[in-house]
């Protein structure tokens, strides 16, 4: 075979570059590894291994948010419950494994609903969908949190910013959430929209490329993502129906999320810990999602400690939740993720779509 006729196995190349990042996550979180294992000791382990069902469980919920509206917007489409939760796997595998803020977890979901007839604004719009109902639900539990612990007076008066910070971040949060809406919900905002993202991509692959290279992607190919994510925001408006199960899903999720500290939390006597840690998880995801490495766990300590939790416990608790979410995600999503990636795609891969008309 000649270099010219020479072709790059792309799936190999990725599957390789994974497995590669897989290796560095473990290797730069070995000493926090070393140290959860440590404090095992302190919890009680019958009730740590509670996080078993919960995590199984979290991850169909994730899934079923998806999967329920689509189900609603197509009766013909049927996904088994073990497929669901294979695609949630590595879903959240992905969002953990490759750090692009969450769009290497949109990129690959729309690359793994292909098979389904998905389109990439569909996909986009589902998508969306989850973080709005999971954002939304968690400025509501920070809220409430909030009231609780004003009610009961559990912060001390050093830790009052906090207060005032959360609550000033949960109305930005939902006010950027409304605004998001209200652009998506007019045809003319979206034909505006688009052009002007075209404009943004053209500007910084010039300026990259330094005037060599333009912007491939055109207005006409922006424009039809965005009505696609339209057209199903249209739907949703519409039939109201084809959201509430998403949204009760989504519920359940949220919660699911935050009760993965509170476990761990029990396990170490401190089941009272509940307020401190859906306010810190609220503010320290946005840390997170503004600095990615370490802010997160970082934040949420800080923010816990400041509502009156003691540091070595807020430590504790934040640091074995990470280290057993982080080993649940490389053991629950490698393995079906690297045969998504060498499965999906191919041939044979038209048999979930076809399997999906049967019954029709």
């Amino acid at each position: 075979m000649s270099i010219k006729n020479f072709k790059i196995p792309v799936r190999a190349v990725l599957s390789v570059a994974t497995l590669a990042l897989v290796i560095f996550v473990i290797y730069k979180n070995f000493g926090d590894i070393k140290e959860a294992v440590g404090h095992l000791s302190q919890t009680n382990i019958f009730v740590l291994l509670l996080l078993i069902p919960e995590q199984l469980f979290m991850y169909y919920c994730a899934g079923q948010m998806f999967f329920s509206y689509m189900a609603a917007k197509r009766r013909d489409l049927k996904i088994s419950p073990w497929t669901l939760m294979r695609i949630s796997f590595e879903l959240n595998f992905v969002n953990h494994a490759i750090p692009a803020g969450g769009f290497g977890g949109l990129g690959y979901i729309t690359w793994r609903l292909g098979p389904f007839s998905v389109t990439p604004g569909q996909a986009s719009f589902m998508y969306a969908l989850r973080y709005v109902i999971t954002v939304c639900t968690n400025q509501i539990q920070t809220i409430l949190a909030v009231l609780f612990s004003l009610i009961f007076s559990t912060v001390p008066s050093s830790g009052s910013w906090v207060i005032v910070t959360t609550l000033l971040l949960s109305f930005g949060i939902l006010f950027a959430l409304v605004t998001g809406v209200v652009i998506a919900s007019s045809a003319k905002r979206i034909h505006w929209f688009s052009r002007f993202i075209t404009a943004i991509l053209d500007f910084t692959v010039k300026a990259i490329t330094l005037g060599r290279k333009t912007n491939r992607l055109t207005h006409a190919a922006v424009d039809k993502y965005f009505m696609d994510f339209h057209d199903d925001l249209m739907l949703a408006r519409r039939n109201v129906r084809t959201v509430i199960y998403p949204m009760l899903w989504g519920v359940l999720y949220s919660f699911l999320e935050v009760a993965t500290y509170w476990v761990v939390a029990i396990s170490l006597g401190h089941p009272e810990l509940l307020p401190q840690i859906m306010i810190g998880e609220a503010i320290g995801s946005v840390f997170g999602a503004i600095i990615p490495y370490g802010l997160y766990e970082l934040g949420m300590v800080g923010i816990m400690v400041s509502l009156g939790v003691d540091l070595g416990l807020a430590s504790i608790v934040v640091l074995m939740t990470r280290v057993i979410v982080l080993a649940n995600t490389i053991v629950s999503g490698y393995g079906f993720y690297q045969h998504a990636i060498s499965k999906v795609g191919r041939k044979d891969a038209a048999k979930p779509s076809a399997a999906s008309h049967k019954g029709k």
